[in-house]
């Protein structure tokens, strides 16, 4: 039998459906997850509740939620071995997040960078659901006794305030939450655009040419990296001062443990159409077994139902077992 000292540390994470994902999605997040899977106790999550801070079509939203579960899967994460579920269809999620959210403060959630940008953006258009976002997610690890959240830069912060509103409840009301910390990946991969290479990869970016989504095909792929900003000087060097060359190596790096100071040496006699070639080929090969996959689990509808039925179950029991902890310390009466 398995003792506490043997017990393995839970690890929660999610990904939400608001578009399609991007390759910074899969080697910043997704491929860390699959070498997460036997040492932890891991909760991978599609965050539909998220997705809907901003305005989706139901019917693409539908999609993308059983394509972003059919890429966890066909990427590596293996639903034995994992909680793989969708975040709707666990309701203590919303639930316990209201109950946060009663525990929050409007100063603390209006400084959340995030909130600051989209608010300067959209002004008073700007929905409640982006300011109460960071409650949501502090619902989501703390639920499950979560240890460790893998977290990139951006969204450290958001751990902070989950880890704040879990300090504040359990002063308040009794010790109730474990309070999480970062993980941060041995490898971490920051996907930075093809277009604007100081600037983070995303799927909101304007110009379709600075993302690699998951799912575009290899002649797709190899268009966009073949017109990936690089610059004047012509010497593949592993600088800041060479931003469009350095995340050209540094997707090579990430894709095939390659180091800075091996690609330099090897592409010393070399030139940035060579260094295109090389990326584009390691992206294609490492993404099209994947988009095969994603393909033929999307066509067996039921089996990925039987994945996230099983996934939310497990979900279900333990986060309602937080949920009433806390019911019972706030002073709600049982419903019996």
């Amino acid at each position: 039998m398995e003792s506490n000292t043997d017990k393995k540390k839970v690890i929660f994470s999610g990904i939400q459906p608001s578009g399609q994902l991007t390759l910074g999605n899969y080697l910043g997040a997704i491929k860390n997850w699959v070498a997460l899977q036997d040492e932890f106790d891991c909760y991978f999550c599609v965050v539909d509740l998220h997705a809907i801070t901003v305005k989706q079509e139901p019917k693409d939203l539908r999609q993308r939620t059983l394509e972003v579960l059919a890429i966890y899967i066909a990427a590596g994460i293996v639903p034995e071995k994992n909680t793989l579920f969708i975040q709707s269809h666990v309701p203590a999620h919303s639930e316990c997040a209201w109950l946060l959210t009663c525990n929050s403060y409007m100063g603390e959630l209006s400084r959340m960078t995030q909130y600051k940008d989209k608010s300067q953006r959209y002004g008073d258009s700007i929905g409640a659901g982006l300011f109460t976002y960071p409650v949501l997610m502090a619902a989501d690890i703390l639920l499950y006794n979560t240890d460790l959240v893998p977290v990139g830069q951006d969204q450290k912060q958001h751990l902070e305030i989950a880890r704040d509103i879990a300090n504040r409840f359990n002063n308040t009301y009794s010790p109730t939450f474990k309070i999480p910390d970062p993980y941060i990946p041995k490898v971490g991969a920051k996907v930075m655009s093809l277009q604007d290479p100081t600037k983070k990869m995303s799927k909101s970016d304007d110009n379709p040419n600075g993302y690699i989504l998951i799912m575009d095909p290899p002649e797709v792929i190899r268009k966009k990296v073949s017109r990936a900003v690089t610059d004047s000087l012509g010497i593949i060097n592993y600088s800041d001062d060479q931003p469009g060359v350095k995340n050209l190596l540094d997707l090579l790096i990430a894709i095939n443990g390659s180091t800075p100071q091996d690609l330099v040496a090897y592409y010393k006699d070399k030139g940035y159409a060579d260094l295109k070639k090389d990326v584009a080929d390691a992206i294609v090969n490492e993404l099209e077994p994947i988009q095969n996959k994603v393909n033929e689990i999307l066509k067996d509808k039921k089996a990925l139902e039987e994945i996230y039925k099983l996934g939310a179950e497990k979900a279900n029991y333990i986060s309602m077992k937080t949920l009433r902890k806390m019911q019972k310390k706030i002073g709600f009466i049982p419903r019996g």
